[in-house]
């Protein structure tokens, strides 16, 4: 625990990115408030994947992860059951976390942060509409006209960000043109595999399943993702669009979505933004989608956000954070090491997203014969993520 003067830190956003900040800054000895726009921490969607390093950061952040989701075993596969990446993890990281990553539903994973952040931390119903920093502080006006002064803001307010917008001004949103389709069951359904997680590409459509926990009960979580153009509208029947685009893909796919109840059926258009080459500015930084928007395709957006409060605490351990220079000093120490990593991921699955789905059509059988007879595919997302977790394992405190 640090020996220095204890500071004043908020946080803007009680999301992932928001309650792991604070729970960092916490660690590191500091005062905090989290200061939530809604009158409850919302989470945004209900599936989610949470790979070995989120995982890692959340128990050094004080998190319960007991039975914390369903560990599973990756695969990518083609439409004929070809397996066109293995995702192979050391077995040491295996053994410490059941398996490739997690499956869960993100009410659970906000329940358990919740639950080890002290009571009185986070203020909901506060609206922000403009900030301010001088060397001394930074000030927070809110819509009912009153004003805070903290020593640090971070900005864990998602990718409309007012933080990111106040320090860096504004930036139109990259289109991916890209929408998914998810939801969940509890339903047994035929052709399912216990601890599994399989990525299936037609020529234009990735239809996947996954298993999950959740409060103690075993389920599935499924998606299906395809083009489309980003100003129309919903489709009216949200499960019905999903069966539609399921049906092409083998079992147990049509069959989960067949099972899930239409109200545990949602739709996210794909966006993100390019990545900034600085995050903080004086008093205040960025963390989670506020600092890097990350598409689904990386299932790794969420736990991103998780990594990067757990590093931003690391960084404000032992700081003056009354002390300017100090402050900056720390920021800075906290985002080099997080941006190569983040806008790697970033851009990695805008990448993804334009190989899977917006291919011209002349070329996919091309594509898709690289893919089923090469080892490209499994170099890029198989062989790569397995580094990548034990690069962000290694920097995790156990």
């Amino acid at each position: 625990m640090t020996t220095s003067p204890r500071g004043r830190v908020a946080v803007l956003g009680a999301g992932p990115a928001g309650m792991a900040a604070a729970l960092g800054a916490l660690k590191a000895g500091h005062d905090v408030v989290v200061y939530e726009r809604y009158r409850e921490a919302r989470p945004a969607g209900n599936i989610l994947n949470l790979w070995p390093p989120p995982l890692k950061a959340l128990r050094s952040l004080g998190v319960d992860t007991t039975d914390l989701g369903a560990p599973t075993h990756s695969e990518f596969r083609n439409v004929r059951g070809k397996v066109r990446v293995d995702v192979k993890l050391d077995r040491d990281v295996q053994e410490a976390f059941g398996g490739g990553f997690i499956g869960l539903l993100r009410p659970e994973l906000y329940e358990r942060m919740l639950a080890a952040i002290p009571d009185g931390v986070i203020r909901f119903g506060q609206q922000v509409e403009r900030i301010e920093q001088d060397d001394r502080a930074v000030t927070l006006h809110f819509a009912d006209g009153s004003t805070a002064e903290h020593d640090v803001l971070v900005g864990a307010d998602g990718i409309d960000s007012l933080v990111r917008r106040t320090l860096w001004g504004d930036a139109p949103k990259r289109e991916h043109r890209l929408h998914i389709f998810g939801g969940f069951t509890f339903a047994e359904v035929e052709g399912t595999i216990p601890n599994k997680c399989v990525l299936t590409h037609s020529r234009t459509v990735q239809g996947s399943w996954t298993s999950i926990r959740h409060h103690g009960r075993d389920g599935h979580q499924w998606w299906v993702l395809t083009a489309t153009d980003p100003d129309a509208p919903a489709p009216a029947d949200l499960k019905a669009a999903a069966r539609e685009l399921a049906a092409e893909f083998p079992a147990p796919l049509p069959g989960l979505v067949a099972a899930t109840e239409p109200g545990d059926v949602q739709r996210w258009v794909l966006r993100d933004r390019p990545a900034l080459r600085q995050w903080s500015k004086g008093r205040a930084t960025l963390v989670g989608d506020a600092a890097h928007p990350t598409s689904p395709y990386a299932a790794y957006g969420a736990g991103m956000s998780i990594e990067d409060g757990y590093f931003l605490g690391v960084a404000l351990r032992g700081v003056d954070l009354a002390d300017a220079a100090a402050v900056a000093r720390a920021l800075q120490a906290y985002e080099d090491p997080r941006k190569p990593h983040t806008a790697k991921q970033v851009q990695m699955a805008w990448m993804l997203g334009k190989v899977f789905h917006h291919a011209p059509a002349p070329l996919r059988p091309l594509r898709d014969f690289v893919f089923d007879h090469t080892p490209f595919l499994q170099k890029v997302a198989g062989d790569s993520n397995p580094r990548e977790i034990n690069q962000q394992l290694a920097l995790i405190e156990d």
